[in-house]
């Protein structure tokens, strides 16, 4: 059965992003993430990836991603309305714009990623969408030694009823330190 994972990277004050929206202290080490054990296992396990509009643009240049992006798969980008021209696509990484909510969006990346998991990358709001509706498997947070002070959180205001979380996993990654989460279904 198909996982949908829900990742994303914070600051050990809580925030996925800062007060200008930049993600850039959480991730300085990016590059020397491509090729390591880590990131080859989080590849491989990947059949699908689920991604928010803000996420989606976070690419220049949104035919950046093929080639570039780490997950060559098929993408589904939750969003209110696509952008007028779709981006560059090949035979791995296509684009798929989803505009009528979550649980379509999870179907369709639960469809395309077959036997493997749906990576949910990027997007609070859309990682609060999906935990609401019960529709996150397992939760990962990569926790970067960095206080960003103030921005974007997580779970600020996200009118979730306490999921259950049980620990799978703590493990070091540089100067990450990545927690694996089961979400319990009610």
């Amino acid at each position: 059965m198909t996982k949908v994972i829900a990742g994303l990277t914070t600051s050990i004050d809580g925030f996925v992003a800062d007060e200008g929206g930049s993600i850039e202290r959480l991730y300085p080490d990016l590059a020397t993430l491509q090729g390591t054990a880590y990131m080859n296992a989080l590849i491989a396990e990947t059949g699908a990836v689920l991604m928010g509009r803000r996420a989606f643009e976070m690419a220049k240049d949104p035919d950046w991603y093929v080639g570039n992006y780490e997950f060559q798969t098929p993408i589904f980008v939750v969003t209110h309305s696509p952008p007028r021209v779709k981006p560059k696509q090949d035979e791995h990484l296509t684009f798929t714009f989803v505009t009528d909510g979550v649980e379509s969006a999870v179907a369709q990346a639960t469809a395309a990623a077959r036997d493997k998991a749906v990576q949910v990358v990027g997007g609070s709001s859309l990682i609060q969408q999906l935990l609401r509706a019960g529709l996150v498997d397992e939760l990962r947070l990569d926790v970067m030694p960095v206080l960003l002070g103030s921005g974007r959180r997580l779970f600020e205001n996200s009118g979730l009823e306490r999921p259950e979380l049980e620990k799978l996993q703590v493990q070091q990654v540089g100067a990450r330190t990545s927690l694996r989460f089961q979400v319990k279904k009610k």
